[in-house]
């Protein structure tokens, strides 16, 4: 079983930037779609617990069903954040990594890098052509 875990959405780019990132650095996470198999509530506490972000950071505020259930009205708490997070799992931010080092939202994808135990084994080409450096390359 891995280290690592990812809560990825494969329709998302990031978290399959990220999730490629993981590969390239020489580990298999376990890979935990959470549309699919969202977290608990004790686990989704704990995941934002261990980011030490707000949970409003966690929170997609891009997604219509935000604003469509009001989340983005003043005096709205972590506790209804989470309740919403909780009976609709699209509004949980993605990716979010899990590894020995840490846990974080990997918004952009490089966050991941930081929280990696083995940097990546060579450069990283993401989706939309931009080059992440392995910290031994030199820039062409």
């Amino acid at each position: 079983m891995s280290n690592i875990t990812i809560y990825h959405n494969p329709r998302c780019g990031t978290s399959r930037n990220t999730l490629a990132m993981i590969r390239s650095s020489g580990v298999e996470p376990e890979v935990i779609e959470y549309l699919k198999t969202p977290p608990s509530r004790e686990t989704l506490l704990a995941l934002v617990a261990a980011t030490g972000q707000p949970v409003r950071d966690l929170v997609r505020s891009k997604e219509a069903l935000f604003t469509e259930l009001g989340l983005d009205a003043s005096g709205v708490t972590d506790a209804q954040l989470i309740d919403a997070m909780l009976a609709h799992p699209i509004l949980i931010n993605r990716p979010i990594v899990v590894t020995p080092l840490g846990t974080r939202l990997c918004r952009p994808s490089e966050q991941v890098l930081g929280i990696l135990p083995h940097p990546l084994q060579n450069d990283f080409t993401k989706e939309d052509g931009e080059v992440v450096r392995t910290a031994g390359s030199q820039r062409a």
